[in-house]
């Protein structure tokens, strides 16, 4: 039996700004995210679908939503730009990307580099300060992996 949804992608990462619409804008152009849904109201964006192949992350306005899942996130600069976790991205070309998303402001943590496990790839972080990595190696095709 097993617990995953039949979908195109199980795991969809879920990040908040505070000026979700300029992140979106922002991640579009930087990364080449596209739009698949934004529901707002004025500056507030409650919920936002962006796409990468057929990938998904889902965002929304940071601060004081009332919701329960509020009183759980903080944002990168409210703890010394330290996270806990963060998006993985598989690309086609490492170095276009690399190219793209440094003329578009993305604060380059990581060099890009060929790496051990194989492809190539870089860290940065966005224009809020979350995390990222995009690189070239594909854990699916990965004939190393343990099953």
């Amino acid at each position: 039996m097993t617990l995953a949804a039949d979908t195109t992608a199980t795991i969809i990462p879920c990040l908040r700004y505070r000026k979700a619409h300029v992140a979106i804008d922002w991640l579009c152009n930087a990364f080449g995210f596209e739009r698949r849904a934004v529901y707002a109201d004025a500056d507030t964006v409650h919920h936002a679908q962006l796409t990468f192949g057929n990938g998904m992350i889902m965002l929304s306005s940071a601060g004081d939503s009332g919701s329960e899942w509020t009183n759980h996130i903080v944002q990168p600069a409210a703890i010394g730009m330290k996270q806990t976790q963060g998006p993985c991205v598989i690309v086609a070309d490492a170095d276009a990307h690399y190219t793209r998303a440094k003329a578009a402001g993305a604060e380059i943590v990581i060099e890009i580099a060929d790496q051990d496990y194989g492809g190539r790839g870089y860290g940065c972080r966005d224009l809020e300060g979350h995390l990222w990595w995009f690189g070239s190696y594909d854990p699916w095709k990965d004939e190393t992996a343990a099953t």
